[in-house]
């Protein structure tokens, strides 16, 4: 079993993360407001880094799989701070689903075993959806 170490810096990352994730959903509600976006993203992106590592989190975004998610990333990060906040979080919601579509087998097995909501996800036509599109994503 891995263990995983918690220490005051992940902590915080985590934190910041959630912060993060909150004022992002918060700009969405509210109209896409580019101030609120652009601290979301901000706040995102520091929690990554302190979570799991500056050194790892370049490494993540710098990898040649991951250039076409990287690059509207930012781009998109850039369009919400000179205020384009729909492009800009048009391009971000691209570029994150291509960065982390490798997660996407893990959240669905976190989600089926979650007591309460998990019966939704272990429905037939979800399962083999999910199992489509892993064995369509093959690595190169």
């Amino acid at each position: 079993m891995v263990s995983f170490e918690m220490n005051d810096r992940k902590k915080i990352g985590i934190g910041l993360t959630g912060f993060g994730v909150l004022f992002s959903f918060l700009g969405v509600i509210f109209f896409f407001d580019k101030g609120l976006l652009a601290m979301g993203n901000i706040l995102f992106l520091s929690g990554l880094a302190l979570t799991i590592g500056v050194k790892s989190t370049l490494q993540f975004f710098m990898k040649r799989q991951n250039y076409k998610g990287t690059v509207s990333f930012i781009i998109g990060f850039l369009l919400v701070l000179v205020g384009w906040a729909l492009f800009g979080m048009i391009l971000e919601a691209y570029g994150f689903i291509v960065l982390f579509s490798g997660f996407w087998p893990t959240v669905v097995v976190f989600l089926q075993r979650i007591p309460v909501i998990g019966w939704i996800f272990q429905q037939p036509f979800l399962v083999s959806l999910f199992s489509r599109s892993r064995q369509r994503r093959v690595p190169v």
